[in-house]
């Protein structure tokens, strides 16, 4: 027989069992019933939509209302997409033109996710979702810009062509590429790439909203013709304004000068009537006075004579009886006698 120490001892060791037995059947239930409700409710933010997934499967539609929502515990989850405009960034590829010009195109578009369900049934992700935007985009771009010429790439359909002084100004064959009108234009261009790459973008439960040509250029080795092309039409018309400058130089030179000839002639023509009007003036006054006094007219004059025609060099050979030497024979006397006395 046991005593009675002993068995009291097994009796409280199971009383101590049976307790922790009774809370462990409580909170193990309050635990997985905890852990359910938390699993069945769960929230969508605005902005976003979720496809419920059970099995790997996604079952009944997609939730696209935002607040909180109910789902089976533990054996749903809940994938999360946009619904907000997503942004899709072309890489820049060198695509040829009609006219075999190599450019460099770089695209951007516009896409929102529409169906949820269908959208992770065909491409799970966003990653896998621009993938397949790369493929589709790039690929009608490439078509619709092969098929067309570089002119209709850059212009307007609306553009219009310059006026006639723009016109002047570059050669024949750039003037004949200013006046070609074009049917399409690059708006119509960009249109058609849309409208080309909706037929097939629906099937992942895509909408594609918007596709833009974000930039044209030319490839290095076509950009470095261009540019010479440029510059050697640049300096054609440089040469041309310079040429137009020197005629209408020259042309304002010959005015100025012709203008000068005339000046000149009428300020001699004007110098030569002054003189003749002096000099019949003169002529009068001279006549008046030898009219009045002969002898004194024929004296001045005689001095007037003297001083033109005598310098220090000169030598007079005259003989003793001319008019000419009267003055000075008649003066000779005179300085004699004044040298004898000299001066008083």
């Amino acid at each position: 027989m046991a005593a009675p120490g002993a068995r009291s001892q097994t009796d409280g060791g199971r009383r101590q069992a049976v307790k922790t037995a009774y809370k462990v059947s409580i909170i193990v239930p309050l635990v997985v019933i905890a852990l359910a409700l938390l699993g069945t409710f769960y929230t969508l933010e605005e902005g976003h939509q979720a496809v419920i997934v059970q099995f790997g499967r996604p079952i009944g539609e997609p939730v696209t209302e935002a607040g909180l929502h109910i789902k089976l515990p533990f054996v749903q989850e809940v994938i999360r997409f946009e619904k907000r405009l997503l942004i899709w960034d072309g890489d820049p590829n060198q695509i040829p033109t009609k006219g075999r010009e190599f450019i460099w195109v770089d695209t951007t578009a516009r896409w929102r996710i529409v169906d949820a369900k269908k959208f992770l049934e065909n491409v799970a992700t966003e990653t896998g979702a621009q993938s397949r935007l790369d493929d589709i985009i790039d690929s009608v771009v490439r078509d619709q810009v092969s098929s067309s010429e570089l002119i209709e790439l850059v212009r307007s359909a609306s553009w219009e062509v310059p006026e006639q002084e723009v016109l002047e100004e570059v050669p024949a064959e750039q003037e004949e590429e200013l006046r070609k009108q074009i049917t399409r234009g690059r708006e119509e261009i960009t249109r058609t790439i849309l409208t080309e790459a909706r037929r097939i973008i629906p099937q992942y439960g895509i909408e594609l909203v918007d596709v833009r040509i974000k930039r044209l250029d030319y490839v290095e080795s076509v950009r470095e013709k261009v540019y010479a092309r440029m510059i050697s039409e640049r300096k054609r018309i440089a040469a041309q304004f310079r040429s137009e400058g020197e005629g209408r130089s020259a042309e304002i030179l010959g005015t100025m000068e012709k203008e000068l000839r005339q000046i000149r002639s009428t300020a001699y023509r004007r110098v030569q009537e002054i003189h003749g009007k002096g000099d019949a003036e003169a002529t009068r006054i001279y006549g008046e006075s030898h009219g009045r006094d002969p002898e004194f007219y024929s004296f001045q004059r005689t001095l007037e004579a003297y001083e033109g025609g005598s310098n220090k060099n000169s030598v007079l050979i005259i003989t003793t009886d001319s008019d000419f030497y009267r003055y000075l024979k008649q003066a000779i006397p005179d300085v004699k006698q004044s040298l004898r006395t000299g001066p008083r």
